[in-house]
């Protein structure tokens, strides 16, 4: 028999190796316990979720600028995938609106472009999900988003009213789309009636259009053919040959793709959770996706909410959903020839309206003022570019934190004895304030006067702060004043003894600094 510490010691392997396993497989938390009851919430969730992402995939795949059974390809990998790796029982990853609108401006109308993009935005997901940079999406701040999503929705819904009202060769940025679109509506409103007509016939649109269609009358714009059956399994294509012959090479495609790849992959939507593992489950999404067709796909805000609503109890819902789009490439797609892009468009218009947040501008007026600054360079440089809109913002952002950082609060009360308190941490970029307030409030005044340093928020010190701190504190003793610390915490104190700063004094108190400087022996 084995001794009972091995046996122990390789339980405790097992476990740990088991709890490791489960972190990268979460469907081992929740598969062992399925119980037969979640099965009719699931399968009416993923019902409910499958009929609602069908239209949506076939419409996104226009704002896409591909063909529509693109869509389709990209709305069934993801329940598959997020069934075993994701972390959530109401995400739903596919294609989305915003995700669509980027893709948009770097396909080109090229499905070889899009689904390469797919493939290379799958492989840094996945390498920042196994670095554990899940964190730097944590920098994309709340007015980022907003700011980025409502400027996308209007350039989305905008974007339609081409779809709507039958016009043709209409520019793809926003300020010139808006020129083109009233010009050429002013120029067809008299010879085109017919086509406004779309926007009162959405819901029963595919029928009505069938039924013109066979008597010859042509009055809609319609989807037009289509490719019928699932899509082929294969690599993704890592060069292509356009119809003259030329050959673009691998190097050329990711010189465009590779740029909008580091774009596309930090944008996400609303609902976040375990940051890693959701970035992992959306990167494998994406490279398992690119050997079917797809195009880039992240969470879906909506349809996640309608999967939660409609009493999802596990991601097995997602598989459901994945059937369905499967069961619609396999046999409906003879019948998506039919549909009018003005009912595509209608779709794309009612999924993004309440992406438009007009509210967060009162919200953020309230709780601090210079949060509008990033949301409005966002949103006023989305309409211009959308990525430029998303990086401005970010950039606005961390200027906004760094500044925070460098310039600290600081509370002075004088009690004879300066009292300085910290309102946040002291890292090197605060160190040449808080010396320079030092030296203009205690030191080069007509009267040298000693300071109390409150640190009761300081969880930390790099070595510009304690090298600044031994400058300070040879000042002060120069002028024959003391530079009492207060509320250092174990770890930081521990560093500043190790450093040997001289004349370092600190007490557990303001009070009892405040002793200590008039006489009374009470700091350590």
């Amino acid at each position: 028999r084995e001794p009972k510490a091995v046996t122990a010691r390789g339980r405790r392997l097992a476990c740990c190796s088991y709890g490791a396993l489960k972190a990268w497989l979460p469907i081992l938390s929740w598969l062992p316990r399925y119980r037969l009851t979640w099965l009719k919430m699931d399968l009416i969730a993923g019902v409910t979720v499958g009929l609602t992402v069908v239209p949506q995939a076939l419409a996104y795949a226009e704002v896409a600028g591909l063909p529509v059974q693109y869509g389709l390809y990209s709305a069934f990998v993801g329940g598959f995938v997020y069934c075993v790796f994701g972390t959530s029982k109401d995400v739903t990853l596919g294609p989305t609106a915003i995700m669509s609108l980027l893709c948009s401006y770097y396909v080109d109308r090229d499905p070889v472009f899009a689904v390469l993009l797919t493939f290379l935005c799958g492989v840094i997901q996945t390498s920042m999900a196994i670095l554990r940079l899940g964190f730097l999406l944590d920098f994309i701040s709340y007015p980022v988003i907003k700011g980025f999503t409502s400027a996308a929705a209007i350039t989305i819904g905008f974007g339609q009213l081409k779809n709507l009202l039958g016009l043709q060769n209409i520019s793809q940025q926003f300020f010139l789309q808006v020129y083109d679109t009233f010009l050429l509506y002013d120029r067809t409103w008299s010879l085109f009636g017919p086509a406004v007509r779309n926007a009162l016939v959405v819901i029963c649109a595919t029928c009505l259009s069938y039924s013109f269609e066979v008597y010859g009358h042509h009055l809609f714009t319609i989807t037009g053919q289509t490719s019928a059956g699932l899509p082929p399994f294969q690599a993704p294509p890592f060069s292509e040959t356009t119809p003259n012959g030329t050959v673009i090479s691998f190097n050329e495609i990711v010189l465009v793709s590779g740029q909008s790849a580091s774009l596309v992959t930090p944008i996400q939507n609303d609902y976040r959770i375990d940051g890693n593992q959701e970035l992992f489950a959306i990167g494998l999404t994406n490279i398992m996706g690119s050997f079917v067709s797809a195009y880039p796909v992240t969470g879906s805000f909506g349809r996640t909410a309608v999967n939660s609503q409609t009493g999802v109890c596990t991601p097995a819902g997602g598989v459901v959903t994945s059937v369905i789009v499967l069961l619609s490439l396999a046999f409906l797609m003879p019948v998506f020839y039919y549909i009018p892009k003005a009912s595509l468009a209608a779709v794309i218009i009612c999924a993004v309206t309440p992406m438009f947040d007009y509210r967060v501008i009162a919200k953020l007026w309230r709780v601090k003022k210079p949060d509008l600054l990033p949301f409005l360079a966002t949103f006023l440089l989305s309409f211009w570019q959308v990525q430029y809109g998303i990086v401005a913002g970010v950039v606005v952002s961390l200027g906004m934190l760094l500044y925070d950082v460098a310039r600290p609060q600081l509370k002075v009360r004088d009690h004879g004895v300066l009292v300085v308190e910290l309102d946040s941490g002291l890292r090197f970029p605060a160190m040449q304030y808080l010396s320079q307030m030092l030296f203009s409030k205690a030191l080069t005044a007509s009267s040298h006067r000693s300071v109390v340093l409150d640190c009761c928020h300081v969880s930390g010190v790099d070595y510009t702060v304690v090298d600044e701190l031994r400058d300070l504190l040879r000042q002060f003793q120069q002028r024959g004043e003391v530079l009492i610390f207060t509320g250092l915490s174990n770890s930081v104190l521990e560093v500043l003894l190790e450093a040997e700063l001289p004349g370092l004094k600190h007490v557990e108190s303001v009070e009892a600094a405040l002793q200590a400087v008039s006489g009374t022996p009470s700091y350590n």
